[in-house]
């Protein structure tokens, strides 16, 4: 009887760590989208570090920080803002040791002043393993538009 075992021992190991950090990122990814879709302000930004950096195609400028974001999250709330609802599709996620990247196409609608509004877009995520909790949290966001087909 032959047995099947790899050839480096360690090697099934990183395997299954990989797997994890994998469906980990890809459950951060799930929940922050939930949290969005659902207008739940205060589990959305739980999903971002501190020092979370993004871009938004609507905004003028890059806003630094997670404070930053709040300041405009609360800015469009009193204009109105909701998400209606959002659905995430075509995911991509590569894992660079305890940075992760997530890329997807999301379609999304809003209420704004009383108007709805749909957009379809692509986002791309960076998550980062934090090294206290080791749970994974969104540290750069940016968003753009789809290209027209």
């Amino acid at each position: 009887m032959i047995a099947n075992t790899p050839a480096n021992p360690g090697q099934n190991t990183a395997i299954e760590a990989a797997c994890t950090d994998h469906r980990d990122v890809l459950h951060a990814a799930k929940t922050l989208v939930a949290a969005f879709a659902s207008n739940d302000s205060a589990a959305y930004f739980a999903a971002f570090s501190e020092d979370a950096s993004f871009v938004f195609h609507s905004c003028a400028t890059v806003l630094a920080t997670l404070d930053d974001y709040r300041q405009l999250w609360a800015s469009w709330q009193a204009e109105g803002f909701v998400v209606l609802a959002c659905t995430s599709s075509k995911p991509l996620l590569t894992l660079q040791g305890d940075s992760a990247i997530f890329v997807h196409e999301v379609n999304t609608r809003l209420r704004i002043a009383g108007e709805e509004l749909h957009s379809q877009e692509r986002e791309t995520i960076v998550f980062r393993r934090q090294p206290d909790s080791h749970q994974w949290l969104a540290c750069h966001e940016h968003l753009s538009l789809l290209p027209s087909s």
